[in-house]
């Protein structure tokens, strides 16, 4: 019988079995180790599949280094059903016994989200694209992310600006806000023009609440100068700011000067194909990017 390998700070030592070939013992490998490996892993194959390999295997899985990072936006996409998104979701959160500090995942509902607030005392990242979230979950659990920095709302149509100053007023660490939408419905003007219709709440939540955002997303918005002013006024620390599609701005007085003085800014019509957006970079970006140079090649 070939003798057991040693394992020795978590690295699983090789050895030659009686008919001479190599073998590695992967379930004696520290689970911290499994966990780094598994993570590269989609969070539902991980859930469904790795548990049954070996009792090693099952133990790396059943315990908190895997769910640290969760990430299940593809298969939400896949699946599609807000039901079975939460209950999925609420099974993987559970297993990071509330270790979790990123969850991405798509068209979550009120009962995911809320367990994962309760669960989310490390969270700082979390995606929600296309939520079924309302204003009054947010009202209920937003105060149990207090370590929130990152957080994507993007086509959340059941979120309004009263959820977002919610948002705002509970989460005072937010450092990166995404509230993209999908393009508003167009009026004609007397000119025989179109135009969105301007509704500045939102901007007004943002300015009223995030007073410590840095970077913004908010692509066709609603808002004119009025609402753009109030964010540039009042969140002092913005430097990236994203209004693709923001019809109703026009950059006008001191708003654009300001605008054009943050570190990145997309503005209404910003195309990323255009000669001028690929070569308009800001001298801070020159510097970042001369410095970071081998990191980037590499």
């Amino acid at each position: 019988m070939s003798e057991r390998p040693a394992v020795r700070s978590g690295v699983v030592q090789c050895r030659r079995d009686a008919d001479g070939d190599e073998r590695r013992y992967w379930n004696e490998l520290n689970p911290e180790l499994l966990a780094l490996i598994f993570k590269r892993l989609p969070a539902d194959e991980l859930a469904r599949t790795m548990s049954f390999v070996c009792r090693g295997w099952r133990d790396a899985v059943a315990g908190t280094y895997c769910w640290s990072e969760i990430d299940v936006e593809e298969w939400c996409r896949r699946v599609n059903r807000v039901d079975d998104i939460d209950v999925g979701v609420v099974k993987l959160v559970a297993l990071s016994r509330g270790s979790v500090r990123r969850l991405s995942a798509y068209r979550i509902g009120n009962w995911g989200f809320s367990f994962t607030a309760v669960s989310g005392d490390h969270l700082k990242v979390l995606q929600i694209p296309m939520s079924d979230v309302n204003d009054l979950t947010l009202q209920k659990y937003s105060s149990f992310l207090r370590a929130l920095t990152t957080l994507d709302i993007s086509y959340c149509r059941r979120i309004t600006s009263k959820g977002i100053e919610i948002l705002g007023k509970c989460c005072m660490s937010l450092a990166n806000l995404r509230r993209n939408m999908s393009p508003p419905q167009y009026e004609s003007t007397p000119d025989n023009g179109v135009a969105a219709k301007i509704n500045e709440y939102e901007a007004l939540a943002v300015a009223s609440t995030m007073f410590g955002i840095r970077e913004l997303e908010m692509s066709f918005g609603r808002f004119s100068d009025y609402g753009l002013h109030a964010i540039l006024t009042n969140c002092k620390e913005l430097c990236s700011l994203d209004i693709r599609g923001c019809w109703n701005v026009q950059l006008e007085g001191n708003v654009g000067t300001r605008c054009d003085a943050l570190k990145s800014f997309k503005d209404a019509f910003y195309d990323p194909c255009d000669p001028y957006e690929l070569c308009h970079v800001s001298s801070d970006e020159c510097n970042e990017d001369s410095a970071d140079g081998v990191d980037q090649v590499i």
